[in-house]
This record gives structure tokens, C-alpha cells and sequence, in this order.
């Protein structure tokens, strides 16, 4: 059985957790320091607070996250075993 990065399990858990859990576990693990996990917790504040928001504040929170996103860049390149689990892939 192939052992899970803690990364790893935050990408693919944080839609089953509530902002405040996922939180928690950024804070329990570290993880204030990682961009990445910051963003994902925005992210899932917005979702909480997309019924009470007019539909064009909401688009325009989601554009905002996405530009947060990419400005971040390849940030994963190099710890591709660490974030995705796996091994890094050889250049060939």
C-alpha cells in the first residue's frame, strides 16, 4: 500500500472538511506556511459563504482566488513526491 503524503491528503480532503476543521489541520500541521493550503482554505470559506452572496461577488471572489492561484506558479516542480504522493517523475 502506497503511503499518502500529507499534502496529498489535504488536496483530496479539504471539500469533505468545513473551513473551520480544514482550519485546524493547516494550523495543527504547519501548514500556515504553505500558500497553497492558505488558498484551499479560502477557497472553502467562499463556498460556505456563497449562499449569502450576490452571484457577481461571488464570481468575482472565485476570480480573484484563481489569479491567487496562478501567481503562486509551478510552486509544486521539484516536490512532486511530497505533494502528489508517488515518485518524481525522470527527465528523459
Amino acid at each position: 500500500m502506497a503511503t499518502v503524503s500529507p499534502l496529498t491528503w489535504v488536496w483530496s480532503k479539504a471539500m469533505d472538511l468545513g473551513s473551520d476543521a480544514l482550519g485546524r489541520y493547516i494550523s495543527a500541521t504547519e501548514g500556515v506556511s504553505k500558500p497553497w493550503l492558505l488558498l484551499q482554505l479560502r477557497l472553502k470559506k467562499l463556498q460556505d459563504d456563497r449562499d449569502h452572496m450576490e452571484p457577481a461577488a461571488y464570481e468575482a471572489a472565485i476570480a480573484e482566488l484563481h489569479q491567487a492561484l496562478m501567481d503562486l506558479g509551478e510552486w509544486w516542480v521539484g516536490r512532486e513526491a511530497e505533494v502528489f504522493g508517488g515518485e518524481k517523475p525522470h527527465d528523459d
